[in-house]
């Protein structure tokens, strides 16, 4: 297999820009444009600096990226892009997609979802992903060149086989229980986590109340008053402090909110799975009802029910000539047919054993980043705390001093 682009090359989204311009409604619009930096990694193990090569590019192109993806790699666990617009905030967050801090988490979500690419086994060895990364004009005209628009399945079609699907695969079944379960899951965590983020807000700021009576009170007392002062001023610091806490908590917000979008990717390869099945039964039933048809025509019997049956027995049967022609036919038919089937088992089985080896990749990175990142998020919340208690521990100095 071939080394990772990720390993070839550095790629960073080093920046986003405001931009008005307008869209192809001839409409005017404000947008954000992120730039995308790469370089190769080869010549700087040599000791020479690499050029920069750099792109600007929409988020919605990095959308027509992973739509593409996701088509032409039906298999695959494709990455999810970040949000386009903020869910799951707590009051002091914008929901404004324009708001600097959401762009700034905006452009390194971009950046993971590059990473992840460009260090998927498969994905990274795209033509297409390599030129997003590497060339500015004409990328939107190569992707529509691939047709992978035409490939791309209905959602009523995806919906239809979901229902109507005979013998479901029972691990893309229990699979497809699993990531509803995790999207449950994960989106009641982030709702929590926002309803704590409040509190937590509310609990800070009203420190700064105590910072505020200390000082008032420090003004009327001669011997307590720097003490008083004191005190006041490490409320005032505690109650500051909460800002850069809660910033620092939205990466571990996003790093979540990753794996509730992935949740979404695995049900994608899951409903792929239940069109290839769907579409396997209709050939094997389409397969059995034209040996059937040409059974009929060759003994001269019919076992089921028809019209064509029906219209035989009211104005006469077939010449010998006209059976013969028709039995002729059916028999292409059948042979094609089972041609067909056969391909589709084939391919079916191929889809099956890509998807899950890609399914197994998947989890063990899901297992590798949540454990990581509910680690990171405990060791902060216990951080914070051990500054409240070495604040009122401060506090308690001043108060001992007086």
């Amino acid at each position: 297999m071939e080394e990772c682009l990720a390993k070839k090359m550095e790629i960073t989204v080093s920046e986003a820009e405001k931009r008005t311009g307008r869209n192809a409604m001839n409409i005017q619009e404000t947008y954000t444009a992120y730039l995308i930096e790469t370089r190769a990694v080869e010549s700087q193990s040599e000791g020479q600096c690499a050029p920069v090569d750099s792109l600007w590019r929409r988020y919605s192109e990095f959308e027509l990226l992973r739509n593409y993806l996701s088509v032409t790699y039906p298999h695959i666990v494709v990455p999810p892009l970040p949000e386009k617009r903020a869910d799951f905030v707590w009051h002091k967050l914008s929901a404004d997609n324009m708001d600097p801090d959401f762009v700034e988490r905006r452009r390194i979500g971009l950046e993971n979802f590059l990473l992840r690419v460009a260090s998927h086994p498969v994905l990274c060895q795209d033509r297409i992903f390599y030129a997003f990364l590497t060339q500015e004009g004409g990328w939107k005209e190569m992707v529509n060149e691939t047709g992978f628009q035409l490939k791309a399945d209905s959602r009523l079609k995806a919906l239809n086989a979901t229902f109507r699907v005979k013998n479901p695969d029972k691990r893309f079944t229990e699979l497809k229980h699993y990531s509803d379960e995790l999207q449950s899951v994960i989106s009641h965590l982030l709702r929590v986590r926002a309803r704590v983020a409040d509190r937590l807000y509310g609990v800070y700021k009203v420190h700064g109340n105590y910072g505020r009576v200390f000082s008032e009170w420090s003004a009327i007392e001669k011997e307590m008053g720097d003490g008083l002062q004191s005190a006041g001023h490490h409320m005032d610091v505690y109650a500051a402090s909460i800002d850069d806490i809660l910033e620092e908590e939205e990466h571990y917000a996003d790093q979540l909110k990753e794996y509730l979008f992935y949740a979404e990717a695995l049900r994608a390869v899951c409903r792929k799975h239940e069109l290839m099945q769907y579409d396997l039964e209709m050939a094997a039933q389409d397969l059995t009802s034209k040996k059937q048809q040409c059974e009929e025509l060759a003994t001269g019997t019919v076992r089921t029910f028809s019209l064509k049956g029906m219209t035989s027995k009211l104005f006469g049967q077939e010449t010998p000539e006209q059976r013969e022609a028709k039995i002729k036919v059916l028999e292409e038919q059948i042979q094609e047919g089972e041609e067909q089937l056969k391909s589709k088992n084939l391919e079916g089985r191929d889809f099956v054993k890509s998807a899950w080896a890609d399914i197994e990749r998947f989890k063990e990175q899901k297992n590798h980043d949540l454990k990581e990142a509910l680690i990171s998020y405990a060791v902060m919340q216990i951080s914070m705390c051990k500054k409240g208690i070495q604040v009122w521990t401060n506090a308690k100095e001043c108060f001992s001093k007086m």
